[in-house]
């Protein structure tokens, strides 16, 4: 017999931070399955920015910025995108506003440091921290997202309304810009103070209402839609796909009906098609590592005008130099069915032996002992990545 549902408010102030509990049975008991409200997930947290220094960015041009305002009178809410002007915030009431940056971790080292606390998580799965600032009242109205999200409350404390039943209504308001529910019947109410953390899988209707100006760090997952992968796919295909893969019948029979397209006719058409990815068993994986390293990146890496040659480099590195990862580099790694390694950079391939392409990958900076680490062929991939501006080199001041 089936025990009690787990919790769904914890607190995490034991330990282990920041899930209150082994990430396996997070895993096993919420992640895609139930929400879940973690009570000091980051006990004493600091916000490692001001609100001030998010205004500041949604002035500067390439950052993902929008405005959110509502007419409670009306019930009217109303979108602006970035980037602002200065003189924007200063007028804006002192409610019913929120400010929302995406992808801050790209922006800000002490954001990108706090993924390092979901590392239990495929790191390609992850899309961005989101910060939202909101003035009391500030929200961006009831809403469902198609992917997980953690909530994480850095500053002032915020309103969490959840509906948690089965089968919720998902109809959206046709009257606004935002995709907004028209019914929403939350089944719980929170409030979130700095350090606390809200999980909720994808699906979940929620509706966040601060309760005084307060700061929100949203760490959200990227969830392609099938039709997104379907296309992105068949565009791979029909781009590789030899010009004498066609379909064939030396097989055929008379037919009863000329105008009948026959069974055998659609195994035929399905048999042309499985060629396209059965005569490459590497092919979706490479696929989707490029398609993976480069979905919803609102930045890729340029290429560097010219990259040192490996000599310098080495000698850049022996002096203490260090090449740090580019904010918007997005890198995974595969074993191929052939045994060698693949590494995946922004929608670039690299073959490689070894460890090479793992410890690539995970690094976000490479001193001379890191370089020293590689073999020859990861050395030469390295070499590249810094070409294509994955990797910048930072050398030491001189004396």
């Amino acid at each position: 017999m089936a025990g009690p549902p787990p919790p769904i408010e914890i607190d995490a102030a034991a330990g282990p931070f920041p899930l209150g509990m082994p990430p396996e049975r997070f895993l096993r008991e919420y992640w895609q399955k139930r929400p879940l409200l973690i009570r000091n997930a980051f006990p004493g947290y600091v916000a490692p920015l001001e609100p001030e220094d998010l205004a500041g960015l949604a002035c500067e041009e390439g950052v993902l910025a929008r405005l959110i305002q509502h007419d409670r009178a009306r019930d009217d809410w109303s979108v602006r995108h970035g980037p602002f002007a200065e003189d924007d915030f200063p007028g804006l009431p002192d409610h019913d506003w929120t400010l929302l940056v995406q992808d801050m971790d790209k922006w800000d080292a002490d954001l990108r440091a706090l993924l390092d606390h979901f590392a239990f998580l495929p790191r390609w799965r992850i899309d961005d921290v989101m910060v939202s600032f909101a003035a009391t009242g500030g929200s961006v109205g009831a809403h469902v997202d198609q992917y997980d999200v953690f909530l994480l409350q850095a500053r002032g404390h915020r309103r969490w309304l959840i509906d948690a039943g089965p089968n919720p209504p998902l109809d959206f308001r046709p009257d606004v810009e935002l995709k907004l529910l028209q019914r929403f019947t939350p089944t719980h109410d929170w409030v979130l103070a700095p350090g606390d953390m809200l999980y909720l899988p994808p699906g979940v209707p929620h509706h966040g209402i601060a309760e005084d100006p307060c700061l929100t760090f949203s760490i959200g997952m990227r969830a392609p839609g099938a039709g997104e992968l379907l296309a992105d796919y068949a565009d791979s295909l029909a781009a590789e796909a030899p010009d004498a893969l066609r379909y064939a019948d030396p097989d055929i029979t008379p037919v009863a009906d000329p105008n009948e397209i026959d069974a055998a006719a659609l195994e035929r058409v399905e048999a042309a098609l499985r060629q396209l990815w059965r005569e490459d068993p590497d092919r979706l994986g490479d696929w989707f590592g490029r398609f993976i390293t480069t979905y919803r990146s609102a930045v890729l890496p340029a290429a560097a005008e010219a990259a040192p040659p490996a000599e310098a480099l080495e000698a850049a590195l022996a002096a203490g130099g260090c090449l740090r990862r580019h904010p918007w580099s997005r890198m995974a790694w595969r074993r191929g069915a052939d045994g060698r390694i693949r590494l995946y950079a922004s929608g670039e391939q690299h073959l490689l032996p070894g460890e090479d392409a793992r410890r690539l990958a995970a690094a976000e900076q490479i001193d001379a002992e890191a370089y020293a680490g590689l073999s020859e062929p990861g050395r030469a991939a390295l070499l590249a990545l810094v070409g294509a501006g994955h990797y910048q080199l930072e050398q030491e001041d001189a004396e």
